[in-house]
């Protein structure tokens, strides 16, 4: 076969790679780079062409509003996006393998962020495919599966710590009862959750000047938080306050949609490898791909960076607890719990499979999950509208987190400081990792 033409950078695209030239502290752009740009700008344009037919594609865009505008003004058809990706690709196979690590995680990051395009356009089209081979489509990983009996261990488990009689999860739901944030309390003790959060985070990673985020409370919606990055360092961050909101949420959204969760995660790519490289591949963030794993997992790994050991529950005890008017004697009681119902953290990814495969039924799939996530019927039948919405994409928070702490552990070796643990997970949300990458 006849090596294929890379259709050659445009002069905006050229301007902006000029002003995003790399700064003094930064490796100069290799000929691999070079190869890679104009590759790199029609993958940006394809992820907005594959948003004019999926409202849920584009999660982030902050490049030049021409692209935007050039792909708003026009519908490319399924099969053209198709066969522009496979070009795009067979481009990416024809550049050598990079010697400089940097280009070689950059042309990988490309090849299979183009394939999971490839693959959602093939799913836009018709094509279905089972749960698992969805997730290593898209997602480059697999999520284990684990039986019923699997989880029924946890829940006798917890069966001996519960109060009361009956179901477990009825009498979680009991428990859980005395632990919800009041209406009128939620953005006071949000706020400051996200203030210990950020000044945590600032112990051991810089972040860009002028960093900021705005908090917006929402209803009627799949999932109960979002982070919207806007560039320039700017995030607006959404609460969905359709459920009750428990004492231990306002931390995990906390950091996980802020510090050092997503608005960390795309300042830093923005800064690393759009400012600093140039690499426009970066203004733009397609959702269903395997960057998602790594953008959901360090959110959610980077709770237990944050807050390491049994720091987070003696924080929110000390300081939430009585912002929220939850007596902080019973915190050791709640996070006991907590612990155990943590373990049942899988028992969504097999709701999901079972459901998206068709062998089971929306309402047994919401029974599913009220016995063995121990979920409330309300926030049951939510998390299956989720699945209906986002399909495999639930293992990218479970799985996700796993990869990353097994990664930053294991390259941070087993005696690791916390700082040296810091210094490895600031340097994986700063790279181009993927999911198969970290294993």
């Amino acid at each position: 076969m006849s090596r294929p033409i890379v259709p050659a950078a445009s002069a905006l695209a050229l301007a902006i790679l000029a002003a995003c030239a790399p700064g003094k502290d930064a490796d100069p752009p290799t000929d691999d780079a070079a190869a890679m740009n104009p590759i790199a700008e029609q993958y940006v344009r394809l992820v907005l062409a594959v948003g004019r037919h999926d409202p849920d594609y584009v999660d982030a865009y902050y490049g030049p509003p021409e692209w935007k505008a050039a792909s708003d003004s026009v519908t490319v058809p399924l099969a053209g996006i198709r066969a522009r990706a496979d070009s795009q690709l067979a481009a990416l196979a024809a550049i050598a393998q990079p010697a400089d690590s940097m280009a070689w995680f950059r042309r990988s990051y490309l090849t299979h962020q183009l394939s999971a395009l490839a693959a959602r356009v093939d799913m836009l089209g018709g094509r279905r495919l089972s749960f698992d081979e969805e997730s290593k489509a898209l997602y480059d990983a697999v999520a284990p599966s684990n039986s019923a009996a699997h989880f029924e261990g946890i829940l006798g488990q917890l069966d001996s710590v519960l109060p009361g009689r009956g179901p477990v999860a009825a009498r979680y739901a009991a428990f859980r009862r005395d632990f919800v944030v009041p209406p009128a309390q939620v953005d006071t003790v949000f706020r400051t959750a996200i203030a210990a959060c950020k000044a945590r985070t600032l112990r051991h990673m810089a972040l860009p000047q002028g960093e900021q985020f705005t908090v917006e409370y929402v209803t009627g919606k799949t999932w109960s938080g979002y982070n919207w990055y806007q560039g320039n360092a700017k995030s607006l961050i959404q609460v969905n306050t359709d459920l009750p909101i428990y004492i231990d949420r306002a931390v995990d959204l906390a950091c996980h949609e802020g510090y050092p969760g997503h608005h960390v995660y795309n300042a830093q790519l923005e800064q690393h490898l759009v400012r600093d490289r140039g690499w426009v591949e970066y203004t733009v963030y397609p959702l269903f791909s395997p960057q998602s794993l790594i953008a959901e997992g360090s959110a959610n790994y980077g709770i237990d960076m944050a807050f390491p050991g049994g720091q987070r529950a003696a924080y929110e005890r000390d300081s939430l607890f009585p912002l929220a008017g939850i007596d902080p004697a019973r915190a050791e009681a709640y996070y006991r719990v907590q612990g155990l119902v943590g373990r049942l953290n899988y028992a969504g990814n097999e709701a999901a499979r079972e459901y998206l495969d068709g062998r089971i039924d929306r309402a047994a799939a919401e029974a599913w999950l009220v016995r063995y996530a121990l979920s409330t019927p309300e926030a049951a039948a939510q998390r299956v509208r989720f699945m209906d919405q986002y399909r495999s994409y639930v293992i990218n928070y479970n799985l996700g987190r796993d990869l990353v702490a097994a990664y930053v552990e294991r390259v941070a070796g087993p005696d690791a400081s916390e700082a040296r643990r810091w210094a490895v997970f600031g340097e994986l949300l700063s790279s181009p990792r993927l999911p198969s990458d970290l294993q």
